[in-house]
């Protein structure tokens, strides 16, 4: 009998480091599970870093393009507005005041060239810009 007590300790023994190994393993393992499918990989997170740069640096280029026409320094110019200071202050703008801004003007360069805005609603849109971009930038 002593050795069939002493074999069903040693299996009770057994199967409690078991039962301990398993558990210890669930506790570290599933954290680091859990972890691995949140991390973002480096070359991801580089990658959208870069293309959010990009898109903004066309943002700049594309507003600022817009606001150097001869019609918009014009404008400009007969609103009293110094337009140096205004393509200073559009790299200041937000990311999203800058897309927002952007895509407006672009817009309006494409409803202009499509004979769907006359020159002076052009006129209208590029003051409401340029008065968009100067209210942004003091705020």
């Amino acid at each position: 009998m002593r050795s069939s007590a002493k074999v069903r300790s040693l299996r009770l023994g057994f199967f409690s480091a078991v039962l301990l190994l398993l558990f210890v393993s669930s506790l570290t393992l599933e954290p680091m599970a859990a972890a691995q499918d949140h991390l973002v990989s480096h070359q991801a997170l580089q990658q959208q870093v870069q293309a959010t740069s990009a898109k903004r640096q066309q943002n700049i280029a594309d507003l600022s393009r817009f606001l150097s026409t001869p019609t918009a320094e014009h404008a400009m110019k007969a609103h009293h507005i110094n337009p140096a200071e205004v393509q200073n202050a559009i790299p200041t703008l937000s990311s999203h005041e800058l897309a927002s801004l952007a895509a407006r003007a672009n817009h309006a360069q494409q409803q202009f060239a499509a004979g769907f805005l006359s020159s002076g609603m052009l006129l209208v849109v590029i003051i409401a810009i340029v008065v968009a971009v100067i209210v942004i930038a003091v705020h």
